[in-house]
């Protein structure tokens, strides 16, 4: 393989694009061409390369280089091609039906989530498609949950606000976050959008790792209090469910 005309440039590419991940999402070009020995003039070909077809993109002049749209398009069909998907269609759709509202499974994408699979609840109202949408994390309880679970929480320096309900402050931010961490799962109300509610519960992997969320949502007025413990306990056996079709380990409670 080393031999083809092309291979070398090819595989420097690809290391490129596996210099960035959870703990290094943004990198200047001198530290890319340190990690990947590669010289300045080098690494920068390459990236122009990577960035003309949107597979990594500039940030502010000061802060480098991180993964483009097309990587993230990429890694999303990658992602409904692999076992999160098949693990959690049939309980996405088990629970649009048992709480009658859309059910969704989202992974987080830098300070956004994005929706990689949905079941609609069959209702007019809260129903519109969302396949491939990508909601800001903060304001969101799959973002929350996804959020809680990180060691090294990145957010913008700058949370926008989307109603009067949004958190903007990353103290108020943290201290739901331990809430979340202490109950098992989230509930955003009226933060993304007033008069919507729902309820987030975390997916996890062979490793007990966090690597999604499971989500019910729909307007408050079919969300109701007296319908919130139901849902909250439908979204937590789903998201369960799907764990395990992950193989992540049983909870020492269940066992």
């Amino acid at each position: 393989m080393a031999g083809y005309p092309g291979t070398q440039a090819v595989r420097r590419a690809v290391r490129l694009l596996k210099a960035f991940d959870d703990a290094h999402p943004r990198r200047g070009l001198a530290e890319l061409a340190d990690v990947l020995e590669l010289n300045k003039t080098t690494a920068f070909r390459l990236l122009a390369a990577l960035e003309g077809e949107g597979l990594v993109a500039r940030a502010a002049p000061a802060e480098g280089y991180r993964l483009g749209p097309e990587a993230i398009a990429i890694g999303a069909r990658a992602l409904r091609a692999t076992d999160l998907r098949a693990a959690a269609h049939a309980n996405l759709e088990a629970l649009a039906r048992a709480v009658g509202e859309t059910a969704t499974i989202e992974i987080l994408v830098d300070a956004e989530v994005l929706i990689v699979d949905e079941v609609l609840g069959g209702r007019l109202v809260g129903s519109v498609p969302g396949l491939g949408t990508r909601w800001p994390a903060h304001a969101t309880s799959t973002g929350k949950v996804l959020l809680a679970a990180r060691s090294n929480l990145e957010l913008p320096a700058t949370l926008t606000r989307y109603t009067d309900r949004t958190i903007t402050s990353r103290e108020a931010l943290e201290k739901d976050f331990a809430i979340v961490r202490a109950r098992g799962y989230a509930v955003a109300v009226d933060e993304l959008e007033m008069g919507y509610l729902a309820v987030g519960a975390p997916v996890r992997n062979h490793d007990d790792e966090v690597v999604a969320a499971l989500s019910a949502g729909g307007p408050r007025s079919r969300m109701t209090a007296d319908r919130i413990p139901t849902i909250v306990d439908a979204v937590r056996a789903h998201a369960r469910a799907i764990s395990a079709g992950l193989g992540a380990p049983v909870p020492r409670s269940e066992s």
